[in-house]
C-alpha cells in the first residue's frame, strides 16, 4: 500500500492474522466500536488504548492473548476511530470513562475483567481499579504513572511540568484543533514518530492511523486531556489487584523516576523496566507480551 492510500475500513479487517470481528455496542449512552476475540467462555481481558491510539494499538497483542485462550474486547474509547464522539467536555472525564468500561464488562455477561491499559488508557485503567476495584481481576499498566504519583510530580519536578507542556497546550481553544489538523494531520504523525523508536510506526500504519484520525476529527481526543482536568481524584489510592507495570525508560513525555513510585502504591506490584524502549514499549519489545500473559495466567 503506499502512503498516497487511505484503507477503506479501520475496523477489525485491518487484522488479518487473528481470528477478531467488530461489533458496536450501546455502552454508557454512546456507541462503542469494539473489537472482540478469543473463547467467549474464556477469561475476559480489555485492552484499553491512548492518544493518539485506536484500538489497533494492542495488534502485537491479541493474537498471543487470544491463543493463551483469554476473551478480549478491545473499544475504541470514546471520541476515537469509529466510536461516537460526544460534544461535551465532561463527557471525557474519568468517571465517564470508568463508566464505558464498566458497561462494557456487563455487555460480555462478566461483573469484572483483567484490565489491561497503555498511555491515557491506562489512566482509565488506574481509576477503574481505584473506583471500583471488585471490577479489576488484575491490573496491566504500560507507561503511565498512577494518578497520585502523576499529580504529585507535575507540581513539584521540573523535568516533568516540561515534559507535560503538550497537556497545558491542549487546555487552549480550538488553537491545538487547528495545528494538529493541518497539512494532513503532521504533527499528530509527529507525535507518534518523536516518541518512539525509529521503525516503531511503518508508512503503511501511519496511513492507518491517519484514516482512524479522519473518522472522529482531533477534537474529542483533545477533549480528553480537558475532560482528565476536570476530573475527581479517587477516593483512595491503594491498589489492591495483582498489577503489571511495564515502562519503557526513553519515555520522551514521563519521567521514568514515576514508574517505582507507582508500584508502592501497589499491594502486589511488579515493575519491569525495559532500557531503551521508549512510550510504545508493548511494540518495541516481545518481553512485554510475555511478562503480560504470565501476569494473567
Amino acid at each position: 500500500m503506499s502512503t498516497t492510500e487511505i484503507p477503506t475500513s479501520t475496523d477489525a479487517s485491518l487484522l488479518t492474522n487473528c481470528d477478531v470481528e467488530s461489533t458496536y455496542r450501546e455502552i454508557n449512552g454512546v456507541q462503542l466500536h469494539v473489537v472482540a476475540a478469543g473463547d467467549p467462555e474464556g477469561p475476559l481481558v480489555v485492552l484499553l488504548h491512548g492518544h493518539p491510539d485506536f484500538w489497533y494499538g494492542w495488534r502485537d497483542q491479541i493474537p498471543s492473548l487470544v491463543d493463551a485462550g483469554f476473551r478480549l474486547v478491545v473499544p475504541d474509547q470514546r471520541g476515537c476511530n469509529l466510536s461516537d464522539a460526544p460534544d461535551r467536555i465532561d463527557a471525557y472525564r474519568q468517571s465517564e470513562l470508568c463508566a464505558d468500561v464498566r458497561e462494557l464488562i456487563h455487555s460480555e455477561g462478566r461483573e469484572s475483567a483483567h484490565i489491561i491499559g497503555h498511555d491515557f488508557g491506562a489512566f482509565v485503567a488506574w481509576n477503574l481499579a481505584l473506583r471500583q476495584p471488585s471490577m479489576v481481576d488484575r491490573l496491566g499498566i504500560f507507561n503511565v504513572p498512577h494518578p497520585t504519583v502523576y499529580r504529585d510530580t507535575v507540581r513539584s519536578n521540573f523535568r516533568q511540568i516540561a515534559r507535560s507542556w503538550y497537556v497545558w497546550f491542549y487546555q487552549v481553544p480550538k488553537l491545538p484543533e487547528w495545528l494538529l489538523s493541518r497539512n494532513d494531520m503532521g504533527n499528530m504523525v509527529a507525535t507518534l514518530e518523536i516518541s518512539s523508536n525509529p521503525g516503531t510506526f511503518d508508512n503503511e500504519t501511519i496511513t492507518r492511523y491517519k484514516a482512524a484520525w479522519r473518522h472522529t476529527g482531533i477534537e474529542p481526543r483533545i477533549n480528553w486531556y480537558r475532560g482528565f482536568r476536570r476530573s475527581e481524584s479517587p477516593s483512595c489510592d491503594t491498589v489492591t489487584q495483582s498489577t503489571l507495570i511495564c515502562w519503557g525508560k526513553d519515555d520522551i513525555g514521563l519521567v521514568p523516576s514515576m514508574a517505582k513510585k507507582s508500584a508502592k502504591y501497589c499491594d502486589n506490584g511488579q515493575l519491569r523496566m525495559f532500557p531503551s524502549a521508549s512510550h510504545w514499549v508493548h511494540h518495541e519489545r516481545e518481553e512485554v507480551t510475555e511478562a503480560l500473559l504470565r501476569h494473567l495466567s
